[in-house]
């Protein structure tokens, strides 16, 4: 259709108002996917995806109600926003619910700055079988790589448009390109598993596909005749690959909606030590050709760059509109939401403060522990932090890598690990959440 994101947006407003609505906004999201998987040297899927979505969330008073629509007509539009309104109108009264003020809005932004999309035309379904089918053949390369269970490639192109009747109306394109291969090595109840794999706003910064089988394989082998670990308190690595997730719980923890409920246990630490003195968790929405960048977020309030923990002391929460009110509080800008949702809280781009050492170097000064590679199953209390999660990897023995490990079980309390974490230097920039690799020692292991 001819119609832009932002005129749809426009009609979906007027159409709210029309209906009844004293208040609304709109999201307009468009996109392309495409996605090739391979498998034993020939193509076994290939998935292309391509569509428009509408979103309106309209207001009666305190009462909101939201509905969405694949259907971009103007019949489709009329009736989204009537039963929109219907809805609301029955909705339970919520007073902290509600658009921004006008004077919270962002007004500028730069994306050029930001990097999201990449200009380069989309790579041909060819192109993707092509990286697909060079990361298998890598993967089987390996020796001992019995089979690789999957290689595959896609390519993504989206983008949104907010508009609201408090004024806002904003919008941005992202893309996305990325290459993965999961190998197995081994055979009968003696096969291993693992994967590699990497995802880019530009097609010139993903690495090579080879080098993703390669590895994906190698790590699968590495992982041969592994056996339980002894049962005790040992000193345990996170590697990088995986450590973002102990940060992740921090994360869940100082979510405003966590907070507002009452369900987290940091609910009593704001401005107390939740990290080690010399760590600062930084969020950045502006870092050029990262995932989690934005220039506003889904209330189109500004994104700003800001310190959720400073020198190890938690600084504030992650906030929305709504959790912010009910706390009384102002929104850190971290609202994010679906054509299909409403706004809630999320964090953006983050990154821990490095170490000065290399894992290697933590790797030979922990003396015996583990090393984890890999994570399964999950229990976590949000109330307590009490942590509980299936692990495997490698026995570290006299500061030297000795034998691969599975089904065991790591265990702590979040709020007492998090504060004897010792990071790496190994930590990759270009993610979105750059975490290095993280040592706690004294965390209970149970194995054999």
């Amino acid at each position: 259709m001819s119609e832009t994101l932002e005129s749809l947006g426009d009609a979906l407003l007027t159409a709210a108002r029309k209906a009844g609505a004293d208040a609304a906004d709109a999201m307009v999201l468009q996109g392309t996917s495409v996605s090739i998987d391979v498998r034993s040297g020939v193509l076994e899927q290939a998935e292309r995806a391509e569509g428009t979505d509408l979103g309106l969330r309209v207001f009666i008073g305190r009462k909101q109600a939201i509905v969405s629509a694949s259907d971009s007509s103007a019949a489709t539009i009329a009736a989204m926003a009537e039963r929109a309104v219907a809805m609301a109108r029955e909705a339970p009264e919520d007073p902290f619910v509600g658009l921004a003020d006008p004077d919270q809005l962002a007004t500028s932004w730069d994306l050029a700055a930001l990097e999201l999309a990449d200009a380069t035309p989309e790579p041909t379904p060819a192109d993707l079988q092509d990286d697909a089918l060079r990361a298998e053949a890598a993967g089987l390369a390996v020796a001992g790589v019995s089979q690789v269970q999957s290689a595959s490639a896609s390519y993504g192109a989206h983008r949104v448009h907010l508009s609201a009747t408090n004024g806002f109306s904003g919008g941005y394109a992202r893309t996305s390109r990325s290459v993965s291969c999961v190998a197995i090595a081994g055979t009968g109840t003696g096969m291993e598993r693992d994967y590699d794999g990497d995802s880019r706003t530009f097609q010139a910064d993903l690495r090579s596909a080879d080098d993703i089988g390669r590895i994906a394989g190698e790590r699968a082998v590495e992982r041969l005749n592994a056996r339980k670990p002894s049962t005790g308190t040992f000193p345990v690595l996170f590697d990088e690959r995986i450590s973002a997730s102990l940060i992740g719980h921090l994360l869940a923890a100082s979510n405003g909606s966590a907070i507002a409920r009452g369900s987290s246990w940091l609910q009593d630490a704001l401005g107390q030590e939740v990290l080690p003195t010399s760590l600062s968790l930084i969020e950045d929405p502006h870092r050029p050709r990262a995932s989690g960048s934005r220039p506003f977020d889904g209330e189109g309030l500004p994104t700003q760059r800001r310190a959720l923990v400073e020198n190890g002391v938690l600084t504030g929460w992650t906030l929305d509109l709504s959790s912010a009110r009910k706390l009384g509080m102002s929104s850190t800008g971290n609202a994010a939401r679906g054509a299909s949702s409403p706004p809630a809280p999320a964090n953006w781009n983050l990154a821990l403060t490095q170490g000065d050492r290399s894992r290697a170097d933590l790797i030979r000064d922990m003396g015996d522990g583990l090393l984890v590679t890999s994570m399964i199953g999950s229990t976590i209390n949000p109330n307590t932090g009490d942590y509980s999660r299936g692990a495997a990897g490698f026995w570290i023995e006299n500061g030297e890598i000795s034998h691969p490990v599975n089904e065991c079980t790591i265990a702590g309390n979040l709020r007492d690990m998090l504060r004897r974490i010792i990071p790496a230097n190994d930590a990759r920039p270009y993610l979105s959440r750059v975490v290095p690799s993280l040592l706690i020692e004294g965390m209970t292991l149970a194995g054999n």
